[in-house]
């Protein structure tokens, strides 16, 4: 005979709670999500997709970029994040292609000042056809510039010129020099790793003799 378990059957979604996930601070620690949770700790590297314009709320244009935000530590029903990556959107990153123009992508790792390893997509459409010299000089100045913003910015300051295409305005002005632009832009950026705590060690107090 099958026994019947007795007692009322436990519901876990009544059991869970909720986070407020907030962004990094390069982005003001803007609230941008709630999720449920059982376990504070099972929450980390939890990764939460949202847009800059669910952020800045300002330009409806910034629906186009998208932001992910990974959990990375938890204190009471507060998640704080880091930016783990962002692009542009497929129907924007379309928008941009035009017959008779030409395009020059350019794909590096960096890292930041203070150890942060970022991949960068920077993209750049001129108005008409590039050759390979002026695709070439364009890929310059990316690696340049974004070389040197990199190496003086921490990942935080980092990530937001990045998204907010400061960087790109940067290239922008320097490769038009080259060639005639209609857009620059990061279109998107991956973080690989962070940078190891590193660990104190005591020194070993002399042995007495």
């Amino acid at each position: 005979m099958v026994k019947k378990v007795s007692g009322k059957v436990k519901d876990k979604w009544k059991l869970k709670q909720w986070l407020t996930v907030l962004a990094s601070p390069s982005f003001g620690n803007a609230p941008i999500a709630r999720v449920p949770f059982t376990d504070p700790e099972k929450s980390l590297g939890r990764t939460v997709e949202t847009t800059l314009y669910d952020i800045l709320k300002q330009d409806p244009q910034h629906y186009s970029f998208k932001l992910y935000f990974r959990v990375d530590r938890v204190e009471g029903d507060t998640a704080y994040s880091v930016l783990s990556s962002h692009e542009y959107s497929r129907e924007y990153l379309r928008s941009l292609v035009r017959r008779g123009s030409s395009m020059s992508d350019f794909i590096k790792d960096y890292q930041t000042k203070d150890g942060y390893k970022v991949r960068v997509y920077c993209i750049a459409f001129a108005q008409g056809r590039m050759n390979s010299s002026k695709k070439h000089a364009v890929r310059t100045v990316m690696d340049r510039i974004i070389g040197e913003r990199a190496a003086s910015l921490t990942y935080d300051q980092f990530a937001q010129e990045m998204v907010l295409q400061k960087i790109a305005s940067d290239v922008y002005n320097e490769a038009k020099k080259v060639t005639h632009l209609r857009h620059v832009g990061v279109r998107k950026s991956k973080l690989l790793s962070k940078p190891q705590i590193a660990q104190t060690i005591e020194p070993l107090a002399p042995s007495a003799t």
